[in-house]
């Protein structure tokens, strides 16, 4: 694979976590995004972790998540050896033990979140630790996200009207008793479409995290999910207290779509027939003398446009979360 595996991103993850940067976890489910991610990651010299839920995979695979995993893996694989940095791939909000036990078979990801949070402590520890032990037991070189707390918002399939907090103590005992390789936590942040300064972040809280699995001997990093909306400078904020970790998805799907609106409605009469036109579609408008303009409506032309927007954003992010110029595999 020209993507790497998880002692690679563990190593990753050390350097960030003593040198004080992120990186940007970057959600996808078809190949534009993804070669913009790439192309981002390689103007900024970061390494690149993109990630995949349950849904996406779905999505990629025509209902087959298994199948979609499969091939946006061969994806990353053929693309990533066209560039110098390093590419992790991370299965994000895995609820089901049995999707995550084929993932683990096909050795495919860098990293696996298993998404238990939604449920009470001890289940949630039971299905965390079942998720560690299957990896271990294949011997795979793959590493184990969980989460403890609740984020409000829709992610995947989660739900969560209302935040519940991660307690330092609680996280503390979660990591000792599952055995997890990152951990998650709600401090604030809201999946979906947020604004920094409506969301009632907790740096404060993040550093008691910290704080509390260190004087434990438990050196994990943290992550920190639903930051579409959070701020540089909180951001920021967070990278300084133990957060190693920062996913992005809304983000992105806003900037595809909005690429490819930008660019339709610029000359939408050479895409839709003025009014008063006529004509039928289904007849490629063979009795009018209008004609759409294929030079505009061709996919390629609006995929270029959105792969290039999505490099700028990732390459923004990167140097925000401070993980441009530190390629690893450079």
């Amino acid at each position: 694979m020209s993507f790497h595996g998880g002692s690679e991103l563990a190593r990753v993850y050390d350097d960030a976590l003593y040198e004080g940067f992120g990186l940007i976890a970057s959600n996808i489910a078809e190949p534009n995004i993804m070669m913009g991610l790439m192309e981002g990651a390689s103007r900024a010299d970061s390494d690149l972790l993109l990630q995949m839920s349950n849904g996406a995979c779905t999505f990629a695979g025509n209902g087959d998540p298994i199948a979609g995993l499969q091939a946006m893996g061969n994806y990353i694989d053929l693309i990533a050896a066209q560039y110098d940095v390093g590419v992790f791939l991370n299965m994000d909000h895995q609820t089901d033990v049995d999707t995550i036990r084929r993932q683990i078979q096909l050795g495919i990801p860098s990293s696996i979140m298993i998404d238990a949070s939604h449920e009470p402590f001890e289940e949630n520890v039971a299905r965390s630790t079942e998720v560690v032990d299957l990896v271990e037991e294949a011997d795979a070189d793959i590493l184990v996200e969980a989460e403890l707390g609740k984020i409000k918002g829709v992610e995947d399939e989660i739900v969560s009207e209302k935040a519940f907090y991660t307690d330092p103590e609680q996280a503390v005992e979660f990591v000792d008793r599952t055995g997890c390789d990152l951990l998650a936590i709600s401090v604030g942040t809201q999946h979906g479409v947020a604004k920094g300064k409506d969301l009632d972040l907790r740096p404060d809280l993040t550093s008691d995290i910290r704080t509390a699995l260190q004087d434990h001997g438990l050196d994990t990093p943290l992550v920190l999910h639903g930051s579409s909306g959070v701020q540089p400078d909180q951001l920021q904020e967070m990278l300084e207290r133990g957060v190693c970790k920062v996913n992005k998805d809304t983000r992105y799907q806003y900037e595809y779509t909005r690429a490819a609106f930008d660019l339709y409605r610029e000359e939408p009469d050479e895409i839709v027939p003025p009014e008063g036109t006529g004509g039928d579609r289904d007849a490629f408008f063979n009795d009018v003398p209008w004609s759409p303009n294929k030079d505009r409506f061709d996919p390629r032309v609006a995929g270029r446009q959105i792969r290039d927007r999505i490099a700028e954003v990732y390459a923004d992010l990167a140097e925000v979360a401070g993980s441009a110029g530190r390629s690893k595999f450079t």
